[in-house]
């Protein structure tokens, strides 16, 4: 019976937990066995309680919990502490942020481990249970319209009173992936008037559903801006001027910007420049999802809320999904569980078939080496 450790988050602010009592349940059920270090889920209201009388057993330490694990579930990549007390051959299957941090990369190789980086799971049908990133960027783009909200000085919705009326807000969302539509859609519900853009024509429709009004010069260059694959054409430098100039007079009339675009492997790339930052009105707010990877919007600061000269707010909050932990790690954990029966074969015996091509996608370390593609030197 192969053994499952889940230990306590070491990185500063992460409160989310890589397993919840729900999905103990269902390892052991599945024929895993599970320890839990004791106050592993605390940050995230899961006590240690509820993991005993799911099934699983309690070490006092992260070192306890580690060294007889056959495999490792964490949120973030393990400490050095934890990949030192590994088992060689150890599985660790976590969120790894593999392009930024090597040096976790090259220890866990060095320790033998077998590592799946969970950012890795192919967008696939089969293994849409295991997108961590779809999981978690659906509670970040909520959690930044509500951050967003918090931090600006009028309400969202319009309000008809006796003493008048109170204008909606203006939300504009850029980048319309998971986080994106989510965003539109929390703003929807709050009352927002709501504009988004995407360097995809085809994610019109998706905007639109929503009911917000998706933002682009509908040229026919536009109408034509996409591969039979489904894949975003290059745009003539002619158009990008046009869309900048349609997306600079925008920003400067709204109250509150979200920013959402990544590239993987690559710093986030600046969507809203100083000079689009200081056209907008005093008590603007603008919300940047990928402070992390560096930013969207220019004099954005990671941990930080700047304010402007002009009395705008650029908000600069990580880790969103980990200020939503209950359910961030509800979902995080579910994904694992749907990960970890990948682990199992048709008898249900512990035995991963590293040909399997969800398993070959996340792979980053086995056997002493980094072996992914995509990360070798």
């Amino acid at each position: 019976m192969a053994l499952i450790a889940v230990t306590k988050e070491s990185r500063a602010g992460e409160t989310r937990v890589a397993a919840t009592p729900e999905t103990v349940k269902k390892l052991i059920a599945a024929g895993f066995a599970v320890t839990v270090e004791a106050g592993a889920g605390l940050a995230a209201s899961y006590p240690d309680a509820d993991y005993e009388a799911a099934g699983a057993s309690l070490a006092k330490t992260a070192k306890a919990a580690v060294e007889k694990a056959d495999i490792l579930f964490k949120v973030r990549a393990p400490s050095d502490a934890e990949i030192a007390a590994l088992k060689s051959g150890a599985i660790v299957a976590a969120m790894l942020n593999p392009y930024q941090e090597k040096a976790t990369l090259e220890a866990l190789a060095a320790k033998g481990a077998t590592a799946f980086a969970m950012e890795f799971i192919p967008r696939i049908t089969r293994a849409q249970v295991m997108d961590v990133l779809s999981s978690q960027a659906n509670l970040a783009g909520y959690r930044a319209v509500i951050e967003g909200a918090e931090a600006f000085g009028k309400a969202m919705p319009m309000m008809m009173t006796a003493a008048g009326t109170v204008a909606a807000a203006k939300v504009f969302v850029m980048g319309v992936g998971v986080a994106g539509l989510q965003a539109i859609a929390t703003a929807r519900r709050l009352g927002a008037v709501v504009t988004a853009t995407d360097v995809r024509p085809a994610t019109k429709e998706q905007v639109e559903s929503l009911g917000a009004k998706f933002l682009a010069v509908e040229d026919e260059e536009f109408k034509n801006a996409q591969t039979a694959g489904g894949y975003a054409k290059e745009m003539s430098a002619e158009y990008q001027a046009k869309q900048a100039a349609l997306v600079s007079s925008h920003i400067a009339k709204q109250d509150i910007v979200i920013t959402t675009a990544l590239i993987p492997g690559r710093p986030a790339p600046k969507l809203v420049s100083a000079e689009q930052v200081a056209s907008m009105r005093p008590g603007s707010i603008l919300v940047d999802l990928a402070i992390e990877q560096g930013g969207n919007v220019e004099g954005a600061k990671l941990g930080e809320v700047v304010t402007t000269a002009n009395g705008a707010k650029i908000l600069g909050i990580p880790n969103l999904p980990g200020r939503i932990a209950v359910d961030a790690s509800a979902l995080y954990a579910r994904n694992l569980f749907a990960f970890a029966g990948l682990f199992l074969n048709k008898e249900g015996a512990f035995a991963p078939d590293f040909e399997d091509e969800i398993l070959k996608a996340a792979l980053v370390t086995q056997g002493g080496a980094i072996v992914h593609p995509s990360l070798k030197a």
